[in-house]
């Protein structure tokens, strides 16, 4: 079996003319394969460049490679990025191993951002122009491990912005509500105010955001950068303080009972998988001259734990919450209520679609089914 996935990655990568630095040049000809999938409607071969996918334009096809690919984010947005720039355009990477479907929908790779020198052959090899760094441990995770946190949050964050200028690429770091803390203003948080968050997520966040500012101040880098909210998806939590709300809607469709880790009134934003994606992208592609600050402020709801609760029972009617605050509550103490994304508005034309309800709603159709299927579904869920 290990030799059939070797061959079948091996034949993927070589069909998207992207040679490893162990087979062939990227100034090479392509092999036959490759060649026979790449010809256009006419028939005639790509250029060097055009032959590593559908390569067209720096601005309008770029190529695009996603760090931390395998997360809650990353393919989601690869899969955006593919839409409009075309599958073989854009790489996922991660130091896990992919499954079937990520392997099946284009391109991937296993890169290490703390391995400067392969991410910079990965790069070279492959030509990225935009790169999107993902790789990151998230808040609740993060306290559990603080040297790990460091590394992976401060270093790997060090060598994309070294990689990014010395290639001269576009590079987005996504930044986070924990990038907050207790002395900023809660209600609404504004993208410009005290910050001195008390995490070491936070921290490494700040970091990133004043490094990245640095970097395009001395360097004339295209660093950008958007500090997410909570995400809702229907993805198993991932480890983040705003997780309670993911397992809530779990929990409702399974057990009917969610033990929550913090207090009924505790208010944080958050927002849609689907706005999230789409908003980066936007993001990603809104022309330089227009933004007045390399970081913004996104959003789209806000809500406490009590409030998502009366909104999933709609569905769920005897849905019990057992409230029983833990560490965690500190930590959203310290965090927004309420974001203020007035510029990311009159800057580059953000909107978000999802509010809570047609959240909940949108969560509730996707989860149903998956776990009617398992079996796993209680009585009386109201679709």
């Amino acid at each position: 079996m290990a030799t059939c996935r070797l061959s079948r990655t091996f034949v993927r990568l070589v069909s998207t003319g992207s040679p490893t630095a162990s087979s062939v040049s990227p100034r090479a000809p392509m092999p036959p394969r490759a060649v026979t999938r790449l010809r256009g409607e006419a028939g005639a071969v790509s250029t060097r460049r055009e032959s590593h996918g559908y390569y067209k334009d720096v601005e309008t096809r770029p190529r695009v490679l996603i760090t931390g690919a395998l997360g809650q984010l990353g393919p989601g947005l690869a899969q955006i990025l593919r839409d409009r720039f075309g599958r073989d355009n854009v790489i996922m990477s991660d130091i896990n191993r992919a499954s079937d479907a990520v392997l099946e929908s284009g391109p991937f790779l296993f890169a290490d951002v703390m391995d400067v020198r392969a991410l910079r052959e990965i790069c070279v090899n492959y030509e990225i122009d935009w790169l999107v760094h993902f790789g990151a441990l998230l808040s609740a995770v993060g306290e559990s491990n603080v040297p790990l946190a460091m590394q992976v949050n401060i270093e790997g964050v060090h060598n994309a912005l070294e990689v990014a200028r010395q290639y001269k690429m576009k590079l987005f770091l996504p930044s986070t509500i924990g990038a907050f803390g207790p002395d900023s203003p809660r209600d609404p948080t504004p993208d410009l105010c005290i910050q001195r968050p008390r995490t070491i997520y936070g921290v490494s966040k700040v970091h990133a955001e004043l490094m990245g500012e640095y970097y395009h101040h001395k360097f004339g880098l295209d660093f950008r950068s958007l500090r997410y909210p909570g995400v809702i998806s229907t993805d198993q939590p991932g480890g983040g303080t705003t997780d309670y709300a993911l397992h809530m809607f779990h929990d409702a469709l399974t057990t009917k009972v969610h033990h929550c880790y913090l207090r009924p009134d505790t208010r944080m934003p958050m927002m849609y998988i689907d706005d999230l994606l789409t908003a980066t992208a936007n993001f990603m592609q809104a022309p330089e001259r227009a933004l007045r600050m390399r970081t913004y402020n996104i959003g789209s709801v806000d809500f406490t734990p009590e409030e998502l609760a009366a909104e999933i029972r709609k569905y769920v009617p005897d849905l019990e919450i057992i409230y029983k605050p833990d560490h965690r509550q500190e930590i959203a103490d310290s965090w927004p209520q309420r974001f203020s994304y007035l510029s990311a508005e009159q800057d580059w034309g953000y909107r978000p679609f999802y509010d809570l309800s047609g959240m909940c709603e949108i969560m509730i159709q996707s989860l149903l089914p998956k776990y009617k299927k398992a079996g796993r579904v209680k009585e009386e869920v109201q679709e």
